[in-house]
């Protein structure tokens, strides 16, 4: 673990921590390090029992949807932060933004406080007054209709107008052959979703986005750590934006990034994220000569939000990331099982397989139940929450069907298979505390359930 001075907040290094002094040279370290090695074991301790195995007792246990990805490393990181009395945005947020950045292949990383509001930015920077070809009001924006409420606000936030097109049955991402029916005069971007952490066919996408001079933005709020052909998601498109929510496959409790390949767009993602003010840009200098009769630490130059993370949301951050391959790799052992297991039941419900040449996170495993079935889907779900296997609707649905879009101007193309999904499909949890008994459970319950009809 690291040592910090709890006087300046500066990470200690060995030699340091031998001599009892801190580069400040503020304080005698001493007491500080001994706090913390108290603070360090007691947290241990307490992970510790948290964390002691339960014996699984088929048919009650409960399979929850998620469940913590973080232990003692994050606890003991965030108390440091507390302790220092530096929590708000600082050099833990930076470290875990260059950790992220080099963990995706790509150059620039911003943390935010969600997934959502990674979406508001991303596509506040598109309207920049700066840039060149922006997005406008009135333009349109591309996206799937099966997806999240927050993938669609954004874009009526910032005067857009979304285009919901149909889904894949496959993937339940976005149908890729139907894109450029969509695109029209007035379309700006695309903004595919990953749903359930499986990869979109980005690489098609992509050829769309620059064949007709659209932006791309990747909403990989389910995906960290999902691959497309090696290629990390998120790394293909002009902006894509993450969450780290609590129950997503790495967390920061609550937490967004956004990331991009872009040194303009990445100055712009740093000002916005912070009222719209230079403070953390690369080029300020460049602004305080421009704007010499106004107080550079309150200098704004575009307009812009209050997404800033705090120093827990790094200290988490910092550890989580190294742990993301490990929870992704479980997860993926969790879905290709029950996949394998579950396949004899498709003429009664469908399951979704990884695709070939990528690596998906598996947020969730879908389950999506046949017209014809001789059951329901509420039959199937009150089954499995029967035997403590918890479920979900898969996200916001259809967006297209719910209420809220009947206070919104959206145009839709012919939404077939996400109507589909939509009103038969439900998903259950995966998570890297689903282990083999748990796993052969789950398909145990199906086959119960299956040999009534």
């Amino acid at each position: 673990m690291n040592f910090y001075c709890l006087e300046c907040n500066l990470k200690l290094s060995n030699s340091d921590i031998t001599k009892f002094k801190c580069p400040c040279k503020k304080v005698n370290i001493k007491p500080h390090i001994n706090y913390q090695k108290n603070i360090i074991k007691l947290t241990k301790n307490i992970f510790n029992y948290k964390n002691k195995t339960q014996k699984f007792i088929h048919g009650k246990t409960v399979i929850p949807l998620s469940i913590p990805t973080f232990s003692y490393q994050e606890a003991i990181e965030s108390f440091q932060s507390i302790a220092s009395t530096y929590l708000v945005y600082g050099d833990k947020v930076k470290k875990f933004e260059k950790m992220f950045a080099n963990y995706s292949n790509v150059k620039h990383s911003t943390l935010v406080t969600s997934g959502s509001t990674a979406n508001s930015l991303a596509l506040a920077a598109l309207t920049d007054h700066s840039l060149k070809r922006r997005i406008n009001p009135g333009d349109e924006i591309i996206a799937p209709a099966l997806t999240f409420a927050t993938s669609v606000y954004p874009i009526l936030d910032i005067g857009a107008v979304p285009v919901l097109v149909d889904i894949d049955l496959e993937t339940l991402n976005i149908d890729e052959k139907q894109i450029e029916k969509a695109i029209t005069k007035k379309t700006k971007a695309i903004m595919p979703v990953h749903l359930l952490g499986n990869p979109c066919k980005i690489d098609v996408i992509k050829k769309i986005a620059k064949k007709h001079n659209l932006f791309l933005i990747e909403d990989g709020a389910d995906s960290s750590g999902a691959e497309y052909h090696g290629k990390k998601i998120g790394s293909w498109g002009d902006l894509s934006t993450y969450s780290f929510f609590f129950t997503h496959i790495m967390s920061t409790i609550e937490g967004g990034m956004v990331n991009t390949n872009n040194p303009h767009l990445a100055e712009l993602l740093k000002s916005k994220r912070s009222f719209g003010w230079i403070r953390d840009l690369k080029n300020k200098k460049k602004y305080e000569k421009m704007y010499s009769n106004i107080d550079p630490r309150f200098l704004f130059i575009s307009r812009g939000f209050n997404f800033k993370p705090t120093e827990i949301q790094g200290a988490f951050g910092i550890h989580q990331i190294k742990k993301l391959d490990s929870f992704v790799e479980a997860r993926r052992k969790n879905a290709n099982f029950w996949t394998k297991e579950l396949k004899k039941y498709n003429k009664s419900f469908l399951t979704i397989a990884e695709q070939p040449n990528t690596k998906s996170a598996w947020y969730g495993f879908p389950i999506i139940v046949q017209k014809k079935a001789s059951f329901s889907k509420r039959d199937l779900i009150n089954f499995l929450n029967s035997k403590g296997v918890q479920t979900r609707p898969i996200l916001s649905g259809n967006i297209a069907q719910q209420p809220v879009a009947k206070t919104f101007k959206f145009k839709k193309m012919k939404l077939t298979n996400s109507e589909f999904v939509n009103d038969y499909s439900f998903w259950i949890g995966n998570h890297h505390g689903i282990g083999k008994i748990e796993r052969e459970a789950i398909v145990d319950y199906f086959d119960e359930f299956m040999s009534k009809y």
